[in-house]
């Protein structure tokens, strides 16, 4: 008869115990699921700054290359400018000159 009573007696620390830790347990698990819903919203939204940022980051290499190409195009005008050609085309545009072996031919009016 006592080792029922002291099998019973255990039976029940067990379960006692056992329930204690179920609670801590079950804690325990609702905490992680709650920290795995934060740092899946925090993954969604680093995720979309990516994007918005890798956007960003084709706009202005786009820019990087169109603003070389641009500073090319001064550099040939720059080099064009400092040639007689320049010189004489503007005097011919602006000034209306000619050279002096050159015939000018007017419209009649």
């Amino acid at each position: 008869m006592d080792r029922r009573k002291n099998e019973t007696r255990r039976k029940k620390r067990k379960s006692s115990v056992f329930g204690q830790h179920r609670r801590s347990v079950l804690i325990v698990c609702s905490i992680l699921v709650m920290l795995t819903g934060v740092l899946s919203v925090n993954a969604v939204s680093l995720y979309g700054k990516k994007r918005l940022y890798s956007q960003q980051e084709a706009e202005l290499r786009a820019q990087i290359s169109e603003e070389q190409a641009r500073a090319e195009e001064v550099k040939a005008y720059e080099e064009y400018v400092k040639t007689d050609e320049y010189i004489k085309d503007v005097a011919e545009e602006k000034l209306g000159l000619v050279d002096p072996n050159e015939i000018i031919f007017k419209p009649a009016e």
